[in-house]
């Protein structure tokens, strides 16, 4: 028998109709705002299956936007996004895919463009409850909830990084709940993906940078 938490049940405290097409829409908004952690230019979204047939009457365009201007799921203000992200000079669309398969039918493509010129691409699930999973870095698949603080590695793919990580990782005594390796080919761009259920201290990310072989690091703390 499937476990079920009060949570599972309940739902979260959310704006809008569906835990999936906007809590959940809005917790990847929100989690790709803090990879990201620039001020956002552009951002484009693009959905697939059920997001993709009913984003405009469930909200969750409103709430994935709403997600990567930094509101909560339970943020009123979600219901203005369209109009908060105009006053801030962010420019936005939605792209609607109804032909590309993806592994799950509440899938969301978020393009985000700094004034520079920087571009992150992050594909989100909403799994449920409110709930969601990132799949995709730019074009490298990964797998991880975003439940825990979370630190992200792009690096490359060469002996010794990981020692390295892992060596920084001791030094600040940081608690590790999981971490992974994902690459799309041996000796390209890598991301190592560390979560631990404690707060990750700020400091380590100098002494991570300290390698030559780390291109950037994300580091989001829940």
């Amino acid at each position: 028998m499937k476990f079920l938490s009060l949570f599972d049940v309940i739902g979260p405290n959310m704006i809008g109709p569906s835990s999936s097409h906007t809590a959940g829409a809005a917790s990847i908004g929100l989690f790709v705002s803090k990879m990201f952690a620039r001020p956002i230019k552009k951002a484009v979204f693009t959905l697939y299956g059920s997001f993709a047939q009913t984003y405009q009457g469930h909200g969750t365009d409103r709430a994935l936007l709403g997600g990567v201007l930094g509101f909560e799921t339970d943020d009123p203000r979600i219901r203005d996004a369209f109009t908060i992200a105009e006053e801030r000079g962010i420019t936005y669309e939605f792209i609607g895919d109804e032909k590309t398969a993806t592994a799950h039918p509440n899938t969301a493509d978020i393009l985000l463009e700094d004034p520079d010129g920087y571009t992150l691409l992050v594909r989100g699930e909403s799994i449920g409850g409110g709930k969601m999973q990132i799949v995709r870095i730019n074009q490298i698949e990964v797998a991880f909830t975003g439940e825990y603080s979370t630190l992200i590695c792009a690096q490359r793919d060469v002996p010794g990084v990981i020692t390295h990580i892992s060596s920084c990782l001791s030094a600040y005594n940081v608690n590790i709940a999981f971490m992974r390796l994902f690459r799309e080919k041996k000796g390209t761009t890598a991301y190592t993906v560390i979560e631990s259920d404690e707060w990750i201290p700020d400091e380590i990310l100098e002494d991570i940078k300290s390698s030559p072989n780390i291109q950037d690091l994300m580091l989001i703390q829940m």
